[in-house]
């Protein structure tokens, strides 16, 4: 499913990557996810309608089931799960809440968000019953208000613990796990990204192992948005590298994600710049190879259980971003990889140049690539 950011690079062309790319991230939160998320937002409000309508034929009396009440019952069931939505917004990554609970451990993390949504559930559950039946009876405040406090508070523990799994193994692994999609080796055709930190080793020495892991971890957790933003999905962190992959596809205004992703996460980086300076004295510096290919993506492991990701298309990557140190430039991408994409205007590509990979008989053509 295309998002709203690629309709308006097919709309407008690469041309206006960039700019479309900066409209997308100057938009609201909760504009922006529900750019993002329409199909499912328009789920939550059509389960909502049916579930207040399934509530309303098993529990109330049968003088009570005419056309009104089936009506206001829907309602109600959009009001609740219309909240749950705009809770998980509001507590998402994106959000300064949501990124303030990121930090915390997770139990912390899980705890607390069930109760924002359990207290928003409550409050928007009494308002609607007001509103809609004109009275709050005695019954509904001695009965169903416990129940739908109970009820909230439980749905948003399972909801939390979900979130924090998905988190923990991610969302590849886990849909893998429950539907077997990667239990036996597939092949698929991805671009992959290899981006590390600069000068890691030199920063260790000069701050200390600790403090340079705390400056990575911040760095990891800023950059999550902009590949969020391009539609990017993190496959590895390893060390201070990160490894982010987008399907092949046969739009060449697509395929140039990985480009503008890249430099998306320049611009945040430089715009964090102070913050960088003032908590760690360093603004970090990285480095990213880019290719195309076909990658085999299995499940390995038993007691921990991982995905895997295999072929001449990592070490490809993996090499290109060497080769950025080599060259001392900052984005390197193969030759492969620019003939599947068109690139966008504002960018230079560099004359192409012979670079052998480890275990590769035939060297691979490098372009650097410069704002």
């Amino acid at each position: 499913m295309m998002s709203r950011l690629d309709h308006e690079i097919k709309a407008r062309g690469p041309a206006k990557l960039a700019g479309a790319a900066e409209s997308a991230i100057g938009r609201s939160v909760f504009r922006r996810i529900a750019a993002r998320q329409s199909g499912v937002l328009v789920g939550y409000l059509l389960a909502g309608f049916v579930g207040g309508l399934a509530y309303r034929l098993l529990h109330d009396e049968p003088a009570e089931r005419d056309l009104a009440n089936f009506l206001r019952s829907g309602l109600h069931g959009v009001g609740l799960f219309l909240t749950v939505w705009a809770v998980q917004a509001s507590t998402g990554a994106r959000s300064p809440l949501g990124a303030a609970l990121r930090r915390l451990p997770l139990a912390a993390d899980v705890i607390l968000r069930a109760l924002v949504m359990t207290a928003a559930l409550t409050v928007v559950g009494a308002s609607l019953q007001l509103v809609l039946y004109r009275s709050v009876g005695e019954s509904w405040l001695t009965l169903d208000l416990p129940m739908i406090v109970a009820a909230s508070f439980a749905f948003s523990m399972v909801v939390g613990v979900m979130s924090g799994i998905r988190r923990l193994v991610g969302a590849a692994l886990l849909t893998s796990v429950l539907l077997g999609t990667y239990h036996r080796p597939t092949r698929r055709r991805l671009i992959v990204m290899f981006l590390d930190l600069a000068n890691s080793t030199r920063l260790a020495e000069a701050m200390g192992e600790l403090r340079v892991h705390d400056l990575i971890t911040r760095f990891f957790f800023d950059i999550d948005e902009p590949i969020g933003d391009f539609d990017g999905a993190v496959l590895a962190y390893v060390g201070d590298e990160v490894i982010v992959s987008w399907p092949v596809t046969d739009d060449p205004a697509r395929n140039a994600r990985c480009l503008a992703c890249f430099f998306a996460i320049e611009r945040k980086i430089a715009g964090l710049a102070p913050d960088y300076e003032a908590k760690f004295g360093v603004v970090p510096a990285f480095r990213a190879g880019i290719h195309a290919g076909a990658v085999v993506v299995s499940e390995c492991g038993d007691a921990k259980r991982q995905l895997a990701y295999f072929g001449d298309t990592m070490n490809v990557a993996a090499r290109l971003c060497e080769y950025c140190k080599t060259i001392n430039r900052r984005l390197v991408v193969s030759g492969e990889l620019l003939r599947l994409m068109q690139i966008p205007d504002g960018l230079e590509v560099g004359e192409g140049k012979s670079v052998a990979a480890r275990g590769r008989q035939e060297p691979v053509e490098a372009h650097v690539v410069e704002h």
